[in-house]
């Protein structure tokens, strides 16, 4: 049976501030998911990926927690108009940043709301494993570290276990080299869990990979959302290749011709289109659309089922042509 990837009343029974620009939204809602997936909301005529703060191996109650982000067109919305009893759309919770199935050790670097999933993560290791945690947040100062003290309550019921380390800039200036180094020490052969500003991300991946750690030890959960086509049409040229990608949106079809290492839902900004999108990961599936004729190849897909996939179906943020002509439709 394929996924359900359509949209699901939620309704919200409470909203707890976590922080003065970060709340935790507590659904009704009793749907299967893994620590460390997201739901995608659909909001102000556009979609944005929030990941569960909840486990579902601790918690009875589905959260997920929003940070306010300046100029952010959903979150800036629901920080301002939602309340108890109000209801959102969501997609059914997806997503790739879980925990394996193993008893190596847990190395979590989380900063800022890069916490949200990390959090779970944390929460079902310790419940449901016998694996040790260790714990870097990094934070601008005391009052912006979420859920502060629920992890400091984990660290103490779980001292043997759970290393937890809160870095503040305001105090400590940046997070440097040989703080990731004294975290990660002793345990190489772990699973390594990165979220946070793309600045932070890209230090601890470097420092980890500085000392060993391999590729396929790191995983990495991206916030930022990907540029917009007026940015993508800014870049400098692609080279055009041999072939043409027609895209049909709400019965609107437009060809083009093909660029070389461009996406099938980059093709559709180009063409004029808007396509719906969210974690532009592979992940989600709020970009999927189906193959009419010819053929495209994803680099990730991590939400279409096999069968998706052999009836056409493609996350166009993921999908490169590999025929001279493909038509994609949206509708």
């Amino acid at each position: 049976m394929a996924r359900d990837h359509g949209f699901h009343p939620l309704r919200i029974t409470r909203i707890v501030d976590e922080t003065p620009d970060a709340r935790t939204y507590v659904f009704d809602a009793r749907l299967p998911y893994r620590a460390g997936q997201f739901v995608t909301v659909r909001a102000c005529g556009t979609y944005r990926s929030y990941s569960m703060s909840s486990s579902p191996d601790v918690d009875d109650e589905l959260c997920v927690t929003v940070k306010r982000v300046p100029g952010g067109v959903v979150s800036a919305w629901m920080h301002a108009e939602l309340k108890a009893g109000d209801v959102l759309e969501t997609t059914l919770p997806s997503g790739s940043f879980c925990l394996r199935e193993n008893d190596t050790p847990l190395i979590a670097f989380a900063g800022g709301s890069g916490i949200t999933p990390v959090f779970s993560l944390v929460k079902s290791a310790l419940a449901a494993t016998s694996r040790t945690v260790r714990l870097l947040t990094a934070n601008q100062d005391g009052e912006s570290v979420i859920f502060r003290n629920a992890l400091d309550e984990l660290s103490r019921s779980h001292s043997g276990r759970f290393l937890l380390r809160h870095h503040l800039d305001d105090r400590q200036g940046w997070v440097t080299a040989d703080e990731i180094r004294s975290v990660a020490e002793g345990a190489l052969d772990g699973d390594f869990y990165v979220c946070g500003p793309e600045p932070y991300m890209a230090f601890v991946q470097g420092e980890l990979d500085r000392i060993g750690v391999p590729d396929d030890r790191v995983l990495v959960e991206r916030f930022t959302p990907a540029p917009d086509s007026a940015t993508e049409r800014a870049a400098e040229p692609v080279p055009e290749r041999e072939g043409t990608v027609t895209v049909v949106m709400r019965g609107d079809r437009r060809t083009v011709n093909q660029r070389a290492t461009e996406t099938l839902i980059q093709t559709a900004r180009r063409a004029g289109f808007s396509p719906p999108f969210s974690c532009e990961a592979g992940d989600c599936a709020t970009c999927m659309a189906q193959i009419t004729q010819g053929e495209a190849k994803m680099r990730v897909n991590n939400a279409l089922d096999e069968d998706e996939v052999a009836e056409g179906w493609v996350l166009t943020c993921q999908g490169e042509p590999v025929t001279p002509h493909v038509t994609v439709v949206y509708d």
